[in-house]
């Protein structure tokens, strides 16, 4: 199975999405983080589950979808790495760091 890595805007993408839903409810931030990191976890398993990100047209860069957040990875030779946590209502970025 392959290694899951994630990328710092990753990191930070959780960390204000938790911020955020916490204005209003602490109990479902540490749901919704918890639900969040258990599908990331379950990526390495089937990676190709999720579909190619459209506005990327690449197929090694996937989404999974948690309610309305996109869950962006791209999948490396001996790793898959989370780019991005995105509300759907929010743009991508036009590129990835590498």
């Amino acid at each position: 199975m392959a290694q899951l890595i994630w990328s710092r805007r990753a990191v930070r993408d959780l960390q204000e999405a938790c911020e955020y839903i916490a204005r209003t409810s602490d109990r479902y931030a540490r749901v919704f983080a918890a639900e969040v990191v258990a599908l990331i976890e379950s990526i390495p398993e089937r990676p190709h589950l999720g579909g190619v990100v459209p506005e990327y047209e690449r197929e090694d860069i996937r989404e999974r979808l948690y309610h309305n957040y996109r869950i962006v990875y791209r999948l490396r030779e001996d790793a898959i790495e989370i780019v991005a946590i995105s509300h759907g209502a929010r743009l991508l970025p036009p590129t990835l760091p590498n």
